[in-house]
């Protein structure tokens, strides 16, 4: 979609998003300079006495490969402030998450990315804090959870100790159900009542909704998906908008590691370069393909907030420039006849992950631990760049084969 011109909230006064992925991180334009900026294969930098914040020093702080990525997906969510790369998404839900002090709150969708959320149960089980599952389309009731919650945190552990908090983790659209979240009314509840926020932003990308303009202390990326694009590597990244956190953040990374490699990050920073394009391409084909399935008579349910029938779409209209990539889908059928048609499919791809140029089709119920609310026969689409009558072709002859 066009950049809205008149959004205050734009990265950079008269410089749209398709062009920031393009032009930003590149070298000093000056002559004879690379117009592509070189990989840092350095564990270590030059450096005698007192170590300053702004210097390198060492290969766990920082590197020059990383730091052009950080700063293209920092401006493209809206900050100045550069994000912070990690060594995957997980790792950068890792790093928020594991901020939390003892005795706090982590109020999550329902749905959550498994990954997160089993990170999440694993904090409870080891007293750290507690979870607390909420509707995430049911705007009242995640405000009026956060309200009770937010009420009742326990003093600190001891004198000494960090007060605990209430951090409200979200994603819109979640993952696998596409659930849209009123993320600007969340988040200024959330706001109003001195709640923690998290953002995932994986699936919508920085291209349709930007969650620190409506208040997020952070926001959350699997740089894997569509940041990097191409299936290659695996990569994460934590953009705040509040200094002071981004500051914990990294004093955080550089002690724990978590850190991504300079030859993975020139890859996410290459891959970047396209995502304009990518999720222009990707959106329209997924529209197609949801309009078309959600007619189809072996298909009992389709999620795509695109569809004008999407209990999601007028939210995800007012709050997103497009609607996505991927879409979930519900057969009439059992698991084992689901798993048959993900099985034929001939150009699709049957793989997990999501977010880059080719068309992955997957169970969301062959992981044991996804959530039981998904149905046995839900499959998640990430649709590709390829020609959509192609797509179409091998999904009508897939389910015409599991028919027969």
């Amino acid at each position: 979609m066009p950049e809205n011109t008149s959004d205050p909230q734009q990265p950079r006064a008269g410089l749209s998003r398709e062009t920031l992925v393009v032009s930003a991180g590149r070298p000093a334009a000056e002559h004879d300079a690379p117009v592509n900026p070189p990989i840092h294969l350095s564990s270590t930098f030059h450096g005698a006495g007192p170590i300053l914040p702004s210097d390198r020093a060492y290969g766990r702080f920082t590197n020059p490969t990383w730091e052009e990525l950080e700063s293209v997906i920092g401006r493209l969510e809206g900050t100045e402030l550069p994000a912070l790369l990690y060594g995957s998404g997980m790792a950068a839900v890792s790093a928020v998450l594991e901020q939390v002090p003892v005795g706090s709150v982590i109020v999550m969708p329902e749905h959550t990315y498994l990954g997160t959320m089993s990170l999440a149960r694993q904090m409870q089980d080891r007293g750290i804090s507690r979870l607390v599952e909420v509707p995430v389309e049911d705007t009242d009731a995640v405000i009026r959870t956060l309200t009770e919650q937010a009420r009742s945190l326990p003093e600190p552990a001891g004198p000494d100790a960090e007060a605990p908090y209430v951090l409200l983790w979200a994603e819109s659209p979640t993952n696998p159900m596409m659930e849209v979240a009123d993320l600007p009314a969340l988040l200024a509840a959330a706001r109003g009542l001195g709640v923690h926020t998290a953002v995932d932003n994986t699936f919508a990308t920085p291209m349709a909704q930007r969650p620190l303009r409506w208040g997020a202390d952070y926001v959350v990326h699997s740089a894997t998906k569509y940041l990097a694009g191409h299936s290659d590597v695996i990569l994460g990244a934590v953009v705040t908008a509040d200094a002071e956190l981004r500051r914990r953040a990294l004093a955080k990374r550089s002690l724990a590691g978590g850190i991504a490699g300079p030859f993975e990050a020139w890859l996410g920073l290459r891959g970047i370069r396209t995502l304009a394009l990518r999720v222009r391409q990707a959106t329209a084909n997924a529209q197609v393909l949801a309009e078309r399935l959600s007619e189809h008579p072996a298909i009992a349910a389709v999620r795509y907030p695109g569809l004008p029938g999407d209990r999601g779409h007028e939210r995800a209209k007012a709050q997103m420039d497009g609607f996505g990539s991927v879409l979930s889908v519900t057969l009439h059928a059992d698991a084992a006849t689901t798993e048959a048609f993900v099985s034929a499919v001939r150009l699709w791809t049957p793989a997990t992950s999501l977010g880059g140029v080719e068309s992955l089709i997957e169970r969301r119920r062959r992981h044991a631990n996804e959530a039981r609310t998904v149905s046995e026969s839900l499959v998640r689409l990430s649709v590709g760049i390829e020609d959509v009558e192609d797509l179409w072709a091998d999904l009508v002859q897939a389910l015409e084969s599991v028919s027969r």
